[in-house]
């Protein structure tokens, strides 16, 4: 049992990483320098110059060559190139590390029927998860040069629910006494994860329409509550980039509901029959306010562009708080007996 948790807790951190490395693709704008899709042969990068000069011609024919990085040489495409080959790297070594170790929990017969199912429902999210990332990317080869952001924000969500799935399963996979606690936190906890989880997909969208870059001024937005003229063509608009300065006004403001929600929930769940969900409880208050300030950080420092290392943290504290919130949830949950792996 102690074998498949582990591997159960590499996949989640194994996640968190394609999460970050992700953001890092983003904020690089490395996500369309590999302009195909090859399973095996993308897995190993160029060897040669001559290998380098042929993945250099296929970039040339993308929009985003055309259109921003004419002036790139061969060099300079490397340095984009690279994120963008880790990433994708990353999540193939992702289904590796789950399904060799999973065909081997099998044969010894670690899991009964139920559980077989939860597992392949993670491999049935990660393979979505991993076709939506390709969708996104195509998205951005021809006409626009940069992905849809729709796509991108999908791609964000399906990840993370890989990621709290996981995490609901790890803490699953073990004999667990009944917990009881407070009455109202199991179903307040439920509305803490949902704004969580909007919030971050809020942020997908700031960093696929490039949001991030307005109003770099808080809490005022240029002197302003609101964008002069906000939300006249939010019904009109035919891209969501022409959103931009809505998208980065509900983002903020969002942002200090979900803050309050969450102090509020410090306040009325403070005290635990369970030492583990009053730990949990002050994590969450704890990386609420980080995850905050962080934001601001990354929103005062954003100018010609947004800072790699404020945006990552950014967005890696919000993955972390979300795992909190759904650790709150299964700890809370009310349960008879003994939950059986």
């Amino acid at each position: 049992m102690k074998s498949v948790r582990i591997w159960l807790w590499i996949g989640v951190f194994m996640v968190l990483v394609q999460v970050m490395l992700g953001g890092i693709t983003r904020l690089t704008e490395s996500g369309l320098s590999i302009t195909e899709w090859d399973v095996v042969m993308g897995s190993f990068p160029p060897t040669s110059s001559e290998g380098w000069q042929q993945e250099f011609e296929n970039y040339q024919k993308s929009a985003q060559f055309e259109k921003i990085n004419n002036n790139f040489t061969v060099e300079q495409f490397k340095s984009i190139y690279w994120w963008e080959f880790i990433h994708r790297l990353w999540a193939r070594l992702i289904g590796f590390v789950f399904l060799f170790p999973f065909i081997y929990f099998l044969i010894k017969k670690k899991f009964n029927g139920s559980w077989i199912k939860k597992l392949l429902f993670v491999f049935l999210l990660g393979g979505l998860q991993g076709f939506v990332g390709w969708v996104m990317v195509a998205s951005g080869l021809d006409g626009d040069p940069w992905v849809d952001p729709s796509k991108l924000t999908i791609h964000l969500l399906l990840a993370l629910l890989v990621y709290m799935y996981l995490i609901w399963l790890v803490l699953s996979y073990r004999h667990k006494p009944v917990i009881t606690d407070h009455p109202n936190a199991h179903r307040s906890i439920k509305w803490v994860l949902a704004l969580v989880f909007i919030q971050i997909g809020l942020g997908g969208l700031m960093a696929g329409t490039d949001a991030g870059l307005l109003y770099n001024t808080y809490p005022l937005m240029n002197g302003r509550i609101m964008p002069e003229g906000a939300f006249q063509q939010i019904f009109s608009a035919e891209k969501l980039v022409a959103l931009s300065p809505e998208i980065n006004f509900i983002h903020r403001t969002f942002a200090l509901v979900v803050t309050l929600m969450i102090i509020y929930f410090w306040l009325q769940n403070r005290k635990f029959s369970s030492p583990i969900i009053h730990k949990l409880n002050n994590y969450l208050v704890i990386g609420v306010l980080i995850q905050f300030l962080l934001g601001v950080l990354t929103l005062l420092g954003a100018k010609s562009s947004i800072p790699v290392f404020l945006g990552v943290a950014h967005q890696i504290t919000a993955c972390l708080l979300l795992g909190v919130v759904v650790a709150i949830m299964f700890y809370a949950k009310p349960r008879s007996g003994y939950a059986q792996p």
